[in-house]
């Protein structure tokens, strides 16, 4: 990766460290949060027949988390575009 300077080498990597931090927190909250710590609170909504706490517990977290692996492919294309920064 080349830069055209030290500054926006900084900036690139303090939001693409920014990005990774929310999709994690995101992937934490659902993962950990919905399927482990507030599955009892969850189970009292059903979602297509299953207990929302167990639907996130098995499906809800692993789709979660595809769909965090495309957001982060489209964001971080627009952030190499914003830096024009290119694998070589």
């Amino acid at each position: 990766m080349a830069f055209q300077s030290a500054e926006h080498a900084k900036a690139y990597w303090r939001e693409n460290l920014s990005l990774m931090l929310k999709l994690l927190v995101v992937w934490f909250v659902v993962s950990y949060g919905f399927g482990i710590l507030l599955v009892d609170v969850l189970n009292q909504i059903t979602f297509f027949g299953f207990k929302l706490g167990f639907w996130f517990a098995q499906q809800g977290s692993i789709l979660t988390f595809v769909a965090l692996i495309f957001i982060y492919v489209k964001r971080m294309a627009a952030l190499d575009n914003k830096y024009q920064v290119h694998e070589d």
